[in-house]
């Protein structure tokens, strides 16, 4: 492996752990926390710096995915204020996808490399990485499903109403 593949690959196994601990901690990937802003920064390095692989590799797929993670980092960033944000679903979806699309990288890369001797996957496209995809895109589900739920249930009619019987309450 050359340096800057070893460089990348650091900077890249960061925001699984960011991500992972905000999602854990908070329920979702927050950019006003620091486990957000740390999330989407090395995010943005990680995804960036794998463009350095195109004048080796061309442009692949890979990188058109690395620009829809972009993407998605940049509509949970413009989304923390205005319109857009109330009440947090846009955000919500679009930080969590990029997670998803970090994690569909990291085993790919994984598995096409591990076991050392016999590697599970020869290639991104190999069919041995369906079942891995297929339970990631499960997690995501349940994970997205949730933070739905838990949304709704924060900003949705009933917490309004509660809010409003509690103003009046405070203001008598």
């Amino acid at each position: 492996m050359t340096t800057f593949t070893l460089l990348h690959t650091g900077v890249s196994l960061l925001p699984i752990l960011f991500g992972l601990y905000a999602l854990v901690r908070d329920g979702k990937i927050d950019p006003q926390t620091r486990s957000g802003k740390w999330y989407l920064g090395t995010m943005l390095a990680g995804s960036v710096s794998s463009f350095g692989f195109i004048p080796v590799h061309g442009i692949t797929p890979g990188q058109v995915l690395t620009v829809i993670t972009i993407a998605l980092l940049a509509i949970g960033t413009l989304t923390l204020r205005g319109q857009w944000r109330a009440p947090g679903y846009v955000q919500t979806i679009a930080l969590t996808t990029s997670y998803l699309m970090l994690m569909v990288f990291a085993t790919t890369e994984a598995l096409k490399r591990l076991p050392l001797n016999h590697p599970f996957a020869t290639g991104p496209t190999d069919p041995s990485l369906i079942p891995v995809r297929l339970t990631l895109l499960a997690i995501y589900l349940v994970v997205v499903g949730y933070q739905m739920l838990k949304i709704h249930a924060e900003h949705g009619p009933v917490a309004r109403l509660e809010r409003l019987i509690a103003g009046y309450r405070h203001a008598a």
